[in-house]
């Protein structure tokens, strides 16, 4: 039987040689693209590239833009956009690889007592931990959203009150942009710079709409929309609109306390168990060991775990469904 010590050091090297083949995987994808325009536009000032010297900071800018032009780059940005963390793609990239270090080297402490143990907590602590920086960009983000939700309301009365007053739609978002608390002051300033550098109003709030992915925001801008289109007292359409916007977050407010209940225990009876588990095999290895023994029936225990976590699973996502009410 191989020894853990060996293991772990047949992880280590393993786990460079990917890094680095991800590496050079990305720099020849790039080299064996097109020029862009700025190497045409040095090319005809008569420099040569050999003479362009790069410092570390534009080097990284440019693997960024490599990484970040695929689908699934642009949807991590599109995702980091939305939670407003100040990261780059290939710095969050670099944090999961990390997260999922740290993962694999605590799997491997906790399933210690045997050789099979220790290999199939660090595989699990490797997946597992390489999605904590997504859970958190999730939550944050919806966090973000949450909070614009809330003040959308107040938001609406403020545009209202100031097309009263004889502000264009324009500069009544200018003065969201100055006077409404974050994060809608920094969404409704961009939405202003955006029209500032060309942009149709149409399209600027189109584009808020894919950075705040809201239903109520959405009603907003449908009105805007259909008022530039039609005409009409846009004031008066929004305090409509204000009105049934308070109402629903009233009743969304009435509905989480309702079912704070069962979200909790969805995350207690999910949490319990498997909490409980790496606690024994801390404190006690050789305990939990035979319920991760590879081999034929009826040594095979390693399935006992494997079921037990597909039905707390099943049956997390079961709760969450049932208390997840629309309005």
């Amino acid at each position: 039987m191989p020894n853990p010590a060996d293991l772990t050091q047949f992880i280590a090297p393993a786990g460079i040689f990917l890094v680095v083949l991800a590496v050079f995987a990305l720099l020849s994808r790039r080299s064996t693209g097109g020029a862009d325009y700025g190497d045409r536009l040095t090319q005809f000032a008569g420099r040569r590239a050999d003479q362009q010297q790069l410092t570390a900071k534009e080097q990284l800018q440019q693997f960024d833009k490599v990484v970040a032009r695929g689908k699934r780059g642009s949807e991590t940005a599109r995702d980091l956009a939305r939670a407003d963390l100040k990261l780059t793609v290939t710095e969050f990239y670099g944090i999961k690889l990390i997260a999922a270090a740290i993962g694999a080297a605590a799997g491997a402490v906790i399933g210690r007592a045997s050789w099979e143990a220790q290999t199939l907590s660090a595989i699990v602590g490797f997946v597992l931990f390489s999605f904590v920086p997504n859970l958190y960009v999730g939550y944050a983000a919806k966090a973000r959203i949450t909070r614009f939700n809330a003040q959308l309301g107040d938001t609406i009365n403020m545009l209202a009150n100031s097309l009263r007053s004889g502000y264009s739609l324009l500069q009544s978002m200018e003065l969201v942009s100055r006077e409404a608390p974050e994060p809608t002051a920094s969404e409704y300033k961009r939405v202003v710079q955006e029209v500032g550098l060309g942009l149709r109003t149409e399209e600027a709030l189109d584009n808020l709409l894919k950075r705040v992915p809201s239903d109520d925001l959405d009603l907003l801008i449908t009105a805007v929309k259909i008022q530039m289109e039609s005409g009409g007292n846009l004031a008066q359409i929004l305090d409509t609109i204000g009105h049934t916007i308070r109402e629903r977050i009233r009743i969304k407010g009435e509905i989480a306390v309702l079912t704070a209940q069962g979200r909790i225990s969805a995350y207690v009876i999910t949490g319990l168990p498997i909490g409980l588990a790496i606690f024994i095999s801390v404190i006690n290895p050789n305990y939990m060991a035979p319920m991760f023994t590879f081999g034929m029936p009826p040594d095979a225990w390693c399935c006992l775990p494997v079921a037990g976590l597909v039905m707390i699973v099943i049956g997390f996502f079961a709760i969450m469904k049932i208390v997840d009410i629309e309005v």
